[in-house]
């Protein structure tokens, strides 16, 4: 994760949300190459077709989304292209890489923990990993796990691993392997981004240590409990943990950014970067049924819900969202036909994942996009408002 400047940079760059870039914009390039609705009980999906092709008409090369009714209707749409050198169309069941959607997989364990009664999120860190955060004004004794989750501990994250900034950046460091233990050392040898639970700021470094917590608390790897508490249970068989693997399953749309203005856009499909922050491979069906079993009881009982969904604020200059806020690994906002819609989104340099879910997990929706560009703010943050208003629609409309 890279910083911005100021206002909408620090609004795109909490857009990214996750470990890959800071900056995402959209191009002028590509239009829309075709389009394509499933839709198993027949009806419309106009204004789905139309958004998704807004999307790459703001510079995304490809684009699928899956929105479920109330009705149990699943509504699919693609546009633009898998592969810039040959033209392949976008796959409605393609993988992508789910960058910090992984952030509420990680907050959903530990949220089982608690009502288990393995921990408490109000256990400090220094409890569970002694000595680990600590130094150049980090005390782990004063950041509580619930801190790590909302992004309140103040753990610094400026030099987290993004393999973004320039392409020689990432061809240098794309197949580099960073652990968790030398992710947090790292941070430590800077001085917090503020005092625990004086401010917010998006620490993927966080979620490093909050995988840690889960191990010790376990004995497991923390993707093992996703595996077993999550995936397993709700049959999520194409989310899948990559590991050292750099590369995705078939079929997947290329993931491509543009590193600067006037640049080429540079196929950044292959990434070593799997941590608790992020990493996870995945479909829009898979995500689709975890947005909705994280809402209505499959998952967490109803305190466990209450605690995911008690937000802090944040910055007007942290998001694009108006009135947004952040809970448990989840950001929330208003929807403008009422209501809230909670965003279990996030980032990896390629990809960009943005899901829409009701408070009831009635309603949803998931778009991966395919292009992840670093040239401009005001470009990101277009890209940003045309998932936004599919999102909307998706959640507002009357399904067609």
């Amino acid at each position: 994760m890279t910083d911005m400047t100021r206002t909408k940079g620090r609004a795109a760059r909490a857009v990214a949300c996750g470990i890959a870039v800071a900056v995402l914009a959209a191009l002028a390039g590509p239009a829309a190459a075709g389009g394509a609705v499933a839709d198993p009980r027949g009806g419309g999906g106009d204004r789905l077709r139309q958004d998704v092709a807004a999307i790459t008409a703001a510079g995304v090369t490809g684009v699928q989304a899956r929105v479920t009714g109330a009705d149990g209707r699943v509504r699919t749409a693609t546009a633009g292209v898998a592969d810039l050198s040959t033209g392949r169309p976008v796959s409605p069941n393609g993988y992508f890489r789910i960058g910090s959607t992984n952030k509420t997989l990680v907050a959903t364990v530990l949220l089982q923990l608690a009502r288990e009664g393995a921990l408490s999120l109000d256990d400090t860190v220094a409890e569970w990993l002694p000595g680990v955060v600590e130094g150049n004004g980090h005390d782990g004794s004063r950041i509580t796990l619930r801190a790590l989750l909302q992004h309140t501990g103040g753990v610094y994250d400026g030099n987290y691993p993004s393999r973004g900034g320039s392409a020689a950046d990432y061809y240098a460091s794309r197949y580099d392997v960073h652990t968790p233990q030398e992710i947090v050392a790292a941070a430590m040898r800077h001085a917090p981004d503020f005092p625990p639970g004086e401010g917010w700021s998006y620490s993927n470094t966080g979620y490093a240590v909050l995988g840690m917590v889960i191990e010790r608390a376990t004995g497991r790897a923390w993707h093992e409990e996703v595996n077993d508490r999550i995936l397993t249970p709700l049959g999520m068989r194409h989310t899948i943990w990559p590991g050292l693997s750099p590369t995705l399953p078939r079929p997947h749309a290329h993931g491509y950014t543009r590193f600067a203005p006037g640049e080429d856009l540079v196929d950044t499909t292959e990434l070593i970067d799997a941590d608790a922050s992020g990493g996870y491979l995945s479909t829009t069906a898979d995500l689709d049924r975890f947005a909705r079993a994280l809402f209505d009881g499959t998952l967490l009982d109803e305190a466990g819900r209450a605690e995911l969904t008690r937000t802090v604020a944040l910055g007007e200059d942290d998001t694009p969202w108006p009135g947004a806020r952040y809970g448990l690994g989840v950001f929330s906002r208003p929807l403008p036909c009422g209501g809230t819609v909670w965003i279990p989104s996030g980032d990896q340099i390629g990809y960009k994942t943005r899901i829409g879910v009701t408070a009831d997990g009635e309603r949803s929706v998931v778009v991966s996009m395919s292009t992840q560009l670093q040239d401009s703010a005001d470009s990101a943050l277009r890209q940003e408002a045309t998932a936004t208003e599919l999102i909307d629609n998706a959640l507002c409309g009357d399904g067609s």
